[in-house]
Order: C-alpha cells, then sequence, then structure tokens
C-alpha cells in the first residue's frame, strides 16, 4: 500500500514536469506569432486540455501491458518495475526541462518500461535457473522497435511536410499576406480548419468514453462527406468574417491551438499517470485473491475503464501547471528562437556537422539555379523575399513569425498526426509540432545564412536529445529497478532522496539561468518603430555593457591580485556572454538605423561607428581575462607588490571612466566631456610613467617575461578602453545634438 501511495505522489510530479516539457506542442505557434495575449492562449489551451483528459482513457492499456506481459509478474515485482519508472520519469524530465530542451514523454516512459520490466525479468529468470532466452515471455520487444521507427519517420516525415506546405502557402500568398488572402484566403482557411477539425475527430474519437462503437465506425465510413462538410461550412463562415473585417488566421491558429492541446491531454496523459494507475489496479487485483504477494498479474490484460475523477483530477494538474510553470517557458523559447524570422541572439554554437549540412544544402541550391529556367527563379525570389513586409505586431511586441506560418504549422501538424493515427503508423506528437515548425521556419528562410549553421545545430541538439532520451530512460530504470528489487524499502528511500537532490540541484541551476536569460530579454528592441527611442534604447543597452565589463574587469583584477584560479574561471566564463551581448546590441543598431531611414531623420554618421567601439571594448576586456587566467592556472609568479599598488592606481582611474560613462547612457543626462578628457589624459600620464618603472624591473631582472608581457597588456588595455569610452560618450552627444 506505501508502495501505491509513493507511486501517487510521483505521479503528481511527473505530471508537472511532464506538462513542461510538452507544453511546447501545442502553444508556440500561438505565443511565436503573437495571435492574442498570453492569458487568451493559456486559457483557450486549458480548455483543451479539460477536454482532452476525458479522452484518454483508452489510451492507459500501454502502461499495463503494452510493453511486457503482465501474466508473468507477481504484484510486488510490478510495483518495483513502476516505482524505477517513475522515479527515473521525473529526474529525466526534469533535466531536459531545466536545460529547455523539448522531449518525447512517450519514449521516454516506454524505455523506462522497458529498461525496469527487462532488468526484473533477468532476475527472475536467473533466481528460477531459466536459459536467457525465455526473457521473449516477458517482454513484448516490438513495442520499443516501433517506438523508435516512430523517431525516425515523425523526424523526416514532419520536416518535409512543414517545409513543402509553407513554401507553397508562402509562394501564394508572399510575405506582405493582408491584402491577398482577402482573395482566396477563405478557401485556403477552409482547408487549414478542415485538417484541424478532422484531427479533432480522429484524435478524439479514438478514446472518448461518450464516443459508442456505432459513432466511431461512422465516422471511419463517412470520412469524405465529412472532409466536405467541414471544409464548405468552414469556408463560408471565414469569408463572412473576412467581410466583417476579422483577420481570419486569429480563429485558425486558436482553434489549431485547442486542437493540439486537446490531442496532447488525450494522448500523453498516459506517459504521466499510467502507470500509477496500472499500480493501483495490480494492487487492488492482488489483494482481491487469498495470496496477494504472490499471485500473477494476468487481470492486467483485462480492458479496466479508467476513473472520470482520476483523470479531471489530472487535467487540473496539468491547466495549473502551464499558468505557473516557469521551465515550460524555456522549453518553448528553445523552439521559438529555433523558428524566429528576424536575426538575434543565437542560443547554440555553430559545430563541424552543422557546417556541412549548411555547405551541402548551398551546393544543391547552386546546382538547382543551373536547371531551373531564369524567369521562374526570378518569380520564386519575388513572392517569398522576407523584406517585402515587415513582422506584424500584436499589442505592440514584435512577433517572431507571422501567423500565416503558425497557422501552417498547426494545419500540417494535425494533418500529419491525423493522417497516421488513421493508419495506426507511430509517430510522436512532440516530434511532429516541432519538426514542421523547423520545416516551415526553413521554407520561410528563417535560417538565412546569418543564422542557419547555429539554428541546425539547435535542430541537431534537439534530435540527439530525443535519442539519448532513449538511451538514459532505458539504462537509469533498469539501474533503479535493481536497486529496489534486492534493496526493497531502503533502496526506495534512497531513490527518493537522491530523485529529491538531483531535482533541487536543477530547481537551482534553472533559477541562475532563467535570471541570466531574464537580463538579457532587456536587450529585445521593443519600441523599433519609434527611431528616437530605438536610438536611446540602443545607448542604454550600450550603458548596461559598460557595467558588465567594467564588474567583470574589477573582478579580474582582484582575482590576479589573489591569485585566485576559481573566480578567473568565473570571469573566462562571462567573457562569452560579453561577446553576447556586444552583438545583440549591434544588430539593434542596425535595426534603429533601418528605421532611421526609413522616416528621413538624420543622426550622427558616427552612430554606426558605435559597433566597433564596442568590438573593442569587448576585445580589451576579453583580453585582459584571458591573460589573467592562463598566467594564474599556469601556476606563474604573481604580481610584484610594487606592481600590484600600480596596477591598483590604474583599475580605480578606469573604474571612474567607465562608472561616468555608464551612468551618462543610463540617466541619458549630458556628460562633462571635459572632466572625462582630463581623467583620460591622467590615465595616459600614469601609463607612461609605470611604463618606465617597468623597464626598469626588466633591467633589474625582478620581473620576469611572462610577468612584464601581462603587466603591459593590463596598461595598455585599460588606455584603449578608456579611449573607446570617450568616443563612444562623443558619438552619444553627437546622436542627440543631431536629432534634437
Amino acid at each position: 500500500m506505501v508502495g501505491v501511495g509513493i507511486l501517487i505522489i510521483i505521479a503528481i510530479i511527473d505530471i508537472v514536469v511532464g506538462v513542461s516539457n510538452d507544453a511546447v506542442n501545442f502553444l508556440n505557434s500561438s505565443i511565436g506569432s503573437g495571435v492574442a495575449t498570453r492569458r487568451t492562449i493559456m486559457i483557450i489551451a486549458s480548455l483543451g486540455i479539460i477536454a482532452g483528459v476525458t479522452f484518454s482513457s483508452g489510451m492507459m492499456e500501454v502502461a499495463r501491458k503494452g510493453i511486457f506481459h503482465p501474466e508473468f509478474f507477481t504484484m510486488p515485482e510490478l510495483l518495483t518495475v513502476f516505482l524505477a519508472v517513475m522515479i527515473t520519469d521525473i529526474i529525466l524530465l526534469d533535466l531536459f526541462n531545466t536545460y529547455g530542451m523539448p522531449t518525447s514523454t512517450t519514449v521516454s516512459i516506454v524505455f523506462e518500461l522497458l529498461g525496469a520490466a527487462v532488468v526484473v525479468s533477468l532476475l527472475k529468470i536467473i533466481s528460477a535457473g531459466d536459459g536467457l532466452s525465455t526473457i521473449a515471455n516477458y517482454i513484448n520487444s516490438a513495442k520499443a522497435f516501433t517506438i523508435i521507427m516512430g523517431i525516425l519517420l515523425s523526424v523526416a516525415v514532419s520536416f518535409v511536410c512543414g517545409a513543402v506546405a509553407q513554401f507553397f502557402t508562402r509562394l501564394l500568398f508572399t510575405f506582405d499576406y493582408r491584402q491577398r488572402i482577402k482573395r482566396y484566403g477563405a478557401l485556403w482557411g477552409g482547408l487549414a480548419l478542415t485538417s484541424i477539425t478532422y484531427f479533432i475527430l480522429v484524435k478524439g474519437a479514438k478514446g472518448a468514453s461518450f464516443m459508442t462503437a456505432e459513432n466511431i465506425s461512422w465516422i471511419k465510413g463517412n470520412t469524405l462527406l465529412l472532409i466536405g462538410i467541414i471544409f464548405v461550412s468552414s469556408a463560408v463562415i471565414l469569408q463572412i468574417l473576412q467581410l466583417m473585417k476579422v483577420n481570419i488566421l486569429k480563429p485558425i491558429v486558436l482553434i489549431g491551438t485547442f486542437a493540439l492541446a486537446m490531442a496532447f491531454a488525450a494522448n500523453d496523459l498516459v506517459n504521466f499517470i499510467g502507470v500509477p494507475l496500472a499500480g493501483l489496479h495490480a494492487f487492488k487485483s492482488a489483494i482481491a485473491t487469498a495470496d496477494p504477494l504472490t499471485v500473477t498479474m494476468g487481470a492486467l490484460d483485462k480492458k479496466v475503464h479508467s476513473e472520470t475523477l482520476y483523470l479531471l483530477i489530472a487535467g487540473i494538474i496539468m491547466v495549473l501547471t502551464i499558468w505557473i510553470s516557469r521551465k515550460s517557458r524555456s522549453v518553448s523559447e528553445t523552439e521559438i528562437s529555433l523558428s524566429q524570422q528576424d536575426e538575434g541572439a543565437e542560443r547554440f554554437e555553430s559545430i563541424g556537422l552543422s557546417r556541412a549540412i549548411v555547405r551541402l544544402v548551398l551546393h544543391i541550391f547552386d546546382t538547382a539555379k543551373l536547371v531551373v529556367p531564369k524567369p521562374v527563379r526570378h518569380l520564386v525570389s519575388r513572392r517569398l523575399d522576407p523584406t517585402a513586409a515587415p513582422l506584424p505586431t500584436e499589442g505592440g511586441t514584435t512577433a517572431s513569425f507571422d501567423l500565416l506560418r503558425a497557422s501552417v504549422n498547426l494545419m500540417m501538424a494535425s494533418a500529419v498526426i491525423s493522417y497516421a493515427t488513421s493508419n495506426k503508423l507511430p509517430l510522436s506528437t512532440t516530434y511532429v509540432t516541432f519538426m514542421v515548425a523547423m520545416g516551415s521556419s526553413f521554407a520561410d528562410q528563417a535560417w538565412g545564412r546569418e543564422s542557419a549553421v547555429y539554428r541546425i545545430t539547435g535542430v541537431l541538439t534537439v534530435i540527439g536529445g530525443w535519442f539519448m532520451t532513449a538511451v538514459i530512460a532505458f539504462t537509469c530504470a533498469a539501474t533503479f529497478a535493481t536497486v529496489i528489487f534486492y534493496g526493497q524499502a531502503l533502496g526506495v528511500i534512497v531513490l527518493i532522496l537522491l530523485a529529491a537532490g538531483l531535482i533541487y540541484n536543477a530547481h537551482c541551476k534553472h533559477r541562475v539561468m532563467s535570471g541570466e536569460a531574464e537580463k538579457e530579454k532587456i536587450f529585445n528592441l521593443k519600441s523599433v518603430e519609434e527611431p528616437l527611442t530605438a536610438i536611446e534604447t540602443t545607448f542604454e543597452h550600450m550603458g548596461l555593457l559598460l557595467d558588465e565589463i567594467r564588474t567583470s574587469l574589477d573582478s579580474t583584477l582582484e582575482a590576479l591580485f589573489r591569485e585566485n584560479p576559481d573566480q578567473l574561471r568565473v570571469q573566462r566564463k562571462r567573457v562569452k556572454k560579453i561577446q553576447r551581448w556586444s552583438n545583440v546590441i549591434s544588430a539593434n543598431v542596425f535595426k534603429a538605423m533601418r528605421v532611421l531611414s526609413q522616416t528621413g531623420l538624420a543622426v550622427s554618421n558616427k552612430y554606426p561607428q558605435t559597433i566597433r567601439r564596442m568590438q573593442k571594448l569587448s576585445d580589451g576586456q576579453r583580453d585582459i581575462v584571458l591573460r589573467s587566467y592562463r598566467h594564474v592556472g599556469n601556476h606563474h609568479k604573481g604580481l610584484l607588490p610594487v606592481q600590484i599598488e600600480e596596477l591598483q592606481q590604474v583599475r580605480e582611474l578606469l573604474n571612474e571612466i567607465l562608472t561616468e560613462v555608464e551612468e551618462t547612457f543610463h540617466r541619458r543626462r549630458t556628460a562633462d566631456l571635459d572632466s572625462l578628457r582630463r581623467k583620460d589624459e591622467q590615465l595616459r600620464t600614469l601609463a607612461a610613467m609605470l611604463d618606465e618603472k617597468q623597464a626598469l624591473r626588466i633591467h633589474d631582472n625582478s620581473s620576469k617575461t611572462r610577468l612584464s608581457i601581462l603587466y603591459y597588456a593590463i596598461v595598455g588595455n585599460a588606455m584603449m578602453l578608456s579611449k573607446q569610452n570617450l568616443e563612444l560618450l562623443e558619438i552619444f552627444e553627437q546622436s542627440f545634438g543631431e536629432i534634437d
């Protein structure tokens, strides 16, 4: 009974971590396109989840008999399997959530069941003295093979379908689709709604408790009639809405969000509560017999109707999770960042494989140009020009992609899943929705020459995580099942404590990562439509960058003086962040310049030079940090006391200059340029004097070569940083002086 109680408690936790990962499936198209406020989107998704959980009773059979044959296991043995599975699941999914990586909860639960069942079966076989070949009696190995094929099939088919559908849709409507959609948008929208509505019928009817066998049979036998009725009705309604000046893409996206949320709840709820419910049924079946500890669980082979109350409670927990979970937002941001139309800060670095893929694709396109007639190329290029229309703005915030692409994502995901379901093909909803989104992004040229290698690296990382899910799930569940099999109650306690420790550690790490991510969100240039505000905002961002550089340099020099390698290691990691911030601010400067060119406002011709100044600032900070890190890390002789005293003077003077410029940018106040020039001159005079003193130390051999190189590098970079700050400040004064 205690084991069943633990299973139920873990099930609640599993719903939370599972929904945090799977919410990406149905939220991203709406959130990424800005179709409505986040509150509205969440309400519609919540309604879809509540509707979906009532359809999920038919899916619960997987946990009871889909992976193993329960008639070969006793109730304690099955509880061993189920406990190992659930503990593994919450650890694994929470790990993926922490790093914002979407994975398949279906794959995780199936391979956890497989791993735990295989180990318990082997232990039973060994203790009984049977041959290993008898494991085939215990395990349904065909299910694992089906899931693996589902991974491969989902990835390839979904990407191609998303890319092809988006290509032809964009070819029809172009990026400036608002006028063209009035002509034949109702027909296209009818097709989209037909796909989505049929998806609801196919996925919902399969497991709905209120659908009779006759109803389901009628739907299957009159598929074409249903599709025709839905298409005509949808097209007529959408045409009426267009006449009423309603953007018909909005209801399409919102209905699609409801449909995917419903499908997610109907299909994936088994991944969270299927195992605990199977444990509860096993317990009830066992205590109803004379010998509950030794009787086999063949009763689980029978179809058991899931209690509606349990399903609704689970649905409520799922709804609460998508509203409050911070980690679900992290997972969503990963997919949205990989599919955003505009350039921005890329989360992933490029790798050799992604660069090779880009080279291959470019070669294929170059070859295709030789075959495709020139007029056709020009026609396609003109209609697929992303610069033809700006990204839509909803509620004043620039969307990551437009409503047309969001509707294609939902339409194609619904169509692919519906087709697979009706033909009993193994597809994962997570893989389908993610890869359709990636395919449509590719077709929309969101993966341009400037971002392709980073986006492909991200996609490869996510796909690699999917395969690792299977390996980790199988291995960990098998290990945990062994611990519980031999350790029994003590083993369960140890594993629960381990899971609690890992989840707490992941929570702390995610909080730090979220803090960093929130800090970087301030660099989003939201008010790009207002040129004056845009320019002012870029200088405020430069102030933040200067603050980060100043703080990093201060900590670096302090760590160098104290020969603290740990603190220098922290600053070395900080270098990447400063470089990334510098790149984002540079991109914002370009955006502000484009707005200025459109509005005809003049600004200092030195404004673009802020990019060069920021690059030199970040390069100077990086040089000081890396030189200090290598010097201390290689255990070279530390700075002489007199050198520390001299560099301390440089540090204080540079700190004053950086602080003054930083505050000027933050407060947009008039700077005392004369005072700063005097401080800069003072720093240069000090540097010249220190150079002479250092030359004397070199002559008397009191300062070795590496020490001298480090000393000169710090002083030289300090002068460069001071000069770049003054030039930034002069550009700031000129920019606002000319605009005003």
